[in-house]
């Protein structure tokens, strides 16, 4: 990424998420970033700044400690479930990233705030920007033994809701396989998105 191809704004988040994120999480961030933007171009969406901005913001706070993350909710009055506060470096760098993107980074754009708030559970009725930034995350270069994955990936490129109800659905059956805790919005999301 070179400031000559790249808008001064989204150079200038790239740099930001260097230094603030783990050298893995920073290689995730540019993959959903990229994989993000190819998925926008391939459905129409002309506004591939807002698609870069949401991928490079998406994990903003993920490098930040749980009690952190619980602290920054109670402070700035963001409502957490029981199971965010029981499991918040899951569930809660999304929400606080969200509060980072539009505080710290300067973002006021609500369908790329929404699009960081809604990567991990994802929601009923989400915009395709939402859409491309949840399924970029899931899909992007660096994942690996993830059940389907070649097939998700091509079909990421054909249909976005199709690709949301595979993601979710493989998803609830892995957190049930494992005994995890399961966010309630995830399970209304994929009953949303279930054909």
């Amino acid at each position: 990424m070179s400031k000559s191809n790249y808008s001064p704004e989204i150079e200038k988040l790239r740099r930001a998420m260097e230094k603030e994120l783990s050298t893995g999480r920073y290689t995730h961030t540019l993959g959903v970033a990229f994989t993000a933007s190819c998925l926008a171009m391939s459905h129409g969406i002309d506004n591939l700044e807002s698609t870069m901005i949401a991928g490079l913001l998406h994990d903003c706070a993920k490098a930040m400690h749980g009690s952190e993350l619980v602290s920054i909710c109670e402070k700035s009055h963001l409502n957490m479930s029981a199971v965010e506060r029981s499991n918040p470096t899951s569930l809660l760098h999304a929400k606080v990233g969200a509060y980072l993107a539009e505080h710290k980074y300067g973002v006021k754009d609500e369908d790329i705030l929404n699009a960081i708030r809604y990567h991990t559970t994802g929601r009923p009725n989400m915009s395709r920007l939402e859409k491309i930034i949840y399924i970029a995350d899931y899909i992007e270069p660096g994942r690996k033994q993830i059940v389907d994955l070649d097939y998700v990936r091509r079909l990421a490129y054909q249909d976005l809701d199709c690709t949301m109800e595979k993601i979710l659905s493989d998803t609830l059956a892995y957190l049930r396989k494992t005994g995890s805790i399961t966010d309630e919005m995830t399970v209304k999301t994929y009953h949303y998105y279930k054909h």
